[in-house]
């Protein structure tokens, strides 16, 4: 029986009523129908999610990898079979361009389908995670040829994608990086070791197509010398076809804290002749190559914290209807623990914080759509800035949200959240990598107080601010939320005009920059969140005056907002207030 059941409800909600689907098809060009069939994708995938890619969680937890000799692995039970069918079901496919066999369908749709993968099993979702980083770089990167010969497979998910970046002494220093990359007529031989590689070797897809890192001779010091390169681990023929190995393979597997059923490896290129790859982009201009993979791999590492959280949310609400344990106020005999205020509050602070972390997300997500807009628009430079702005946020906060998620749904399940069996202790250990990988939080902070902030002139954090005080002026919010949480909301965003205003003026002091920086991002990422749930009300309330949403939703979400507004909104306090102690 399954633990997870997508919470399709709320994300189609989500995408119709905040994000404004139907408005952000017509916008940019992208294809109408979606809407339409909206609900009978989520319903499709939830299905897929909670039949098929939940079930061998938890198993492949237990059994985890295995790693021949020569470099082959074998992964978990159940986990080809389910990835043949999401492959077979198209789901590979969503975002990207019909020109090479995708459905056109918004990327934001695309991610709340995502969601679902990574709560139902984190190893599983990030080997299509991958994937569509690796098409995103190869799309707006490579030759035409190129694209010809490897996005159909890949967007279909016939073959699956990699990136990699990391080695022994190159990980957030990727200008470090020691692999060699030399000319050889069409192509170049790739020499080097990389580390930390997720899904970097398999038996799920056909092929694995690598993204690559490397250095060619005479290349300039630093990531100003660093050209990307596409290595397939299967030679691809000019037919299409498959040919011989490339001179590549994995060398050992990671044995991690968490999820233990994704390959993380150790890869080795031209140990003989040279690993063969091809050039993606300008020589030397690899690391723009790869910010193009990797900024959109943030977005879905942030909703990997969404994902997270809904499925410990979703384990503890369950666990705490069903134990039984003393006598809680206002009752006379045992019951379960769900009628105790502190598990009430417990629950509430991961439903609110799930909900919020989703339409943050979402937000950001959309404004990838609008980025990337087919149609002319007058504001695309602002969706740009938002974009820019709201990556390392979704990124940083709803990670370190997840955490806390987590932790505390372990907490609801006492003594035994802290065994195996339950599973709980799993979704802890899987989410604990979500504020490390593609960037760690506290990069996230110095590129939100230092290009997002500092370079920008504070431009998009006003324009930001502005859109939020003009939200809060709306005369209808008077009616949906106390006097008391609205007023807590303004002095919150004048808060965050003055944290935006200290890191200005103190531009010039890089340490004392780097010290506010994470203290900023998480006060950004509470007050943002709380705009993106009075939003969600106010759309609630819409949609049920237009009889579009029933009264139950409604009533149900006028609660979370309302806990959101008390009990996590007043949390940026202690950010601001640490921000004026060290700037005073």
């Amino acid at each position: 029986m399954s633990n997870y059941t997508a919470p399709v409800e709320d994300m189609g909600f989500v995408l119709k009523e905040v994000v404004e689907i139907e408005k952000l098809c017509n916008e940019t060009g992208l294809d109408g129908s979606t809407v339409e069939i909206l609900d009978t994708v989520l319903e499709a995938a939830g299905k897929l999610a909670k039949e098929e890619i939940e079930p061998i969680n938890k198993p492949g937890d237990s059994e985890g990898l295995q790693i021949d000799g020569s470099g082959k692995v074998t992964t978990a039970a159940g986990f080809r079979e389910a990835y043949q069918h999401f492959v077979e079901g198209g789901w590979g496919s969503l975002q990207f361009s019909p020109t090479y066999g995708g459905q056109g369908v918004p990327f934001v749709v695309a991610a709340s389908v995502q969601e679902m993968w990574h709560s139902a099993n984190m190893s599983w979702g990030l080997c299509p995670l991958l994937t569509q980083g690796a098409v995103e770089a190869i799309t707006l990167n490579a030759s035409e040829e190129l694209k010809q010969r490897y996005l159909p497979k890949l967007i279909s998910g016939e073959w699956s994608g990699t990136m990699n970046l990391t080695e022994g002494d190159a990980g957030t220093d990727v200008g470090s990086l020691k692999t060699k990359a030399v000319p050889n007529g069409d192509h170049y031989l790739i020499r080097g070791q990389k580390i930390y590689i997720t899904w970097g070797e398999h038996d799920m897809s056909e092929n694995i197509i690598h993204l690559v890192l490397a250095r060619l001779p005479g290349a300039p010091a630093g990531i100003k010398g660093i050209s990307l390169f596409l290595v397939p681990k299967l030679l691809v023929n000019e037919d299409g076809t498959l040919g011989n190995t490339n001179d590549l393979k994995a060398l050992s597997i990671e044995h991690k804290i968490g999820i233990h059923a994704c390959p993380t490896c150790v890869m080795s290129y031209g140990e003989e002749s040279g690993a063969i790859g091809y050039l993606i982009g300008e020589e030397n201009k690899g690391i723009q190559c790869m910010f193009t993979m990797m900024n959109n791999a943030r977005l879905t590492v942030g909703l990997q914290g969404v994902s997270v959280s809904e499925r410990a949310y979703q384990q503890a609400l369950n666990f705490c209807n069903e134990r039984v344990q003393g006598v809680a106020p206002g009752f006379k005999e045992p019951g379960p623990i769900i009628r105790h205020p502190d598990v009430q509050r417990m629950l509430a602070n991961m439903k609110s914080i799930t909900q919020a972390s989703r339409a943050l997300t979402y937000a950001a997500c959309a404004e990838v759509d609008y980025s990337l807009s087919s149609l002319p628009l007058e504001n695309l430079e602002m969706h740009e800035r938002r974009l820019g702005f709201l990556t390392p946020i979704v990124k940083g906060w709803c990670t370190e949200t997840a955490q806390e998620v987590a932790s505390v749904s372990l907490q609801c399940h006492g003594g035994m959240g802290y065994v195996e069996e339950t599973g709980i202790a799993q979704i802890l250990r899987d989410a604990r990598i979500l504020p490390i990988y593609e960037g760690t939080n506290g990069i996230q902070a110095m590129d939100l107080v230092g290009r997002k902030i500092i370079t920008d002139s504070g431009l998009g954090a006003n324009e930001l601010i502005e859109d939020m005080r003009e939200f809060a002026m709306n005369p209808t919010l008077t009616e949906m939320v106390s006097g008391s949480q609205l007023k807590r909301f303004i002095s919150a965003i004048e808060d965050f005009e003055k944290t935006v205003s200290i890191i200005l003026n103190r531009s010039d002091n890089k340490e004392l920059v780097g010290k506010l920086a994470f203290d900023t991002l998480m006060m950004a990422g509470t007050i943002i969140a709380s705009w993106q749930m009075l939003l969600s009300l106010e759309k609630a309330s819409n949609a049920l005056n237009n009889k579009s949403l029933s009264s139950e939703f409604f009533n149900e979400k006028s609660e979370t907002v309302s806990h959101f507004m008390d009990f996590i909104l007043p949390r940026y306090f202690s950010n601001f207030a640490t921000i004026t102690a060290i700037t005073s």
